[in-house]
């Protein structure tokens, strides 16, 4: 019994033996054939093979987040079908192509842009690259003492277009609105009843946008009752300004600091007058009720300078404002309401 036990344990080693000799001899020929590799799909269409499977995502995820390199505003890359990956086994004679995979995935990439718009009272004016430089121009405006800073905002944008960037000093100069000065007028002031000075009231129009080099701040508060370059029964020719209606009296100021070059009474204008800023930029106030400066008198920005009336060609109170260049007239809208 013993005997037959021993016999049949010694074909049983050497059936395992020969068994793991030839397990080793196929691993071995399928080693030496194939290597393993990933079959990557995306769509579920397969696009290639790759050894590295996480090289390879690692350079997508980093595609992703950071886009290609070329902008630093990229915030990400949205990609719609990011590739999936199975184990196979490859013939060691078929190349791997990571590179046409990963052009793949980026060529469907769309990337989203991060910047920060500067609103004023909750409209978008201007756009800048960091949260820093927004930063930059709000404390600018807060440290001159800007009137308008309790509007001025700061929004994080994240967009498929990027915008057109300006400079923290750009932004800043375009903003700015400086402090009002209040002037107090006496209740019996008068219509100064004589012209002095000398002005420009040629129909002369521009569609376009002329760089004034200051800033202005409005006149009046009102109603626009009609607008640059529109045509009318009431006049003969487009109009060269902008109409804001209010009530009578309502004083009028300066737009910007300045000298009066013309004060007094100016035929379909009505009492007028106008402000010379320097560089050839003047601003006009027409069908004024009341007259508060002179000819060469020099006035600050937000100082009062007349009030709103219907004197000359006017069907209602309200104040004619113009924005001349080398006696051009521009549309005022670009520059104020």
């Amino acid at each position: 019994m013993f005997k037959k036990v021993m016999v049949h344990a010694k074909r049983g080693i050497k059936f395992t033996v020969l068994f793991f000799i030839a397990l080793f001899l196929i691993i071995g020929a399928v080693a030496f054939l194939y290597k393993p590799t990933y079959s990557v799909f995306i769509d579920g269409k397969q696009v290639g093979y790759t050894e590295n499977k996480s090289e390879l995502q690692k350079k997508i995820n980093n595609y992703v987040e950071n886009g290609d390199g070329t902008n630093g505003n990229i915030a990400f890359v949205q990609v719609e079908n990011l590739p999936e990956y199975k184990l196979c086994l490859l013939k060691r004679n078929v190349v791997t192509n990571d590179d046409e995979i990963y052009n793949q995935v980026t060529s469907q990439g769309m990337p989203y842009y991060r910047y920060y718009a500067i609103l004023d009272n909750q409209e978008e004016k201007y756009y800048v690259s960091s949260f820093e430089d927004a930063e930059k121009v709000v404390d600018t405006l807060k440290e001159k003492k800007s009137t308008n800073i309790d509007n001025i905002s700061i929004a994080e944008k994240y967009e498929t277009n990027l915008k057109d960037f300006v400079s923290v000093d750009e932004a800043v100069s375009k903003l700015y609105v400086e402090p009002i000065k209040t002037v107090t007028v006496a209740q019996n002031a008068k219509v100064k009843t004589s012209s002095s000075g000398k002005v420009n009231t040629s129909t002369n129009i521009s569609g376009g946008k002329a760089s004034l080099g200051i800033s202005l701040i409005r006149p009046v508060s009102g109603t626009i009752t009609s607008r640059f370059g529109v045509n009318s029964s009431v006049r003969s020719s487009s109009h060269t300004g902008l109409d804001i209606a209010t009530a009578s009296g309502t004083p009028v100021k300066a737009a910007a600091g300045g000298t009066v070059t013309f004060s007094g009474w100016k035929g379909s204008y009505g009492y007028m007058i106008v402000i010379s800023h320097g560089n050839g930029v003047q601003t006009y106030y027409g069908h004024c009720s009341k007259l508060y400066a002179s000819a060469g008198q020099t006035v600050a920005q937000g100082e009062t300078i007349a009030a709103v009336g219907s004197t000359g060609n006017s069907t209602g109170p309200h104040l004619h404002l113009e924005v001349r260049v080398n006696g051009v007239a521009y549309n005022p809208q670009n520059y104020l309401y």
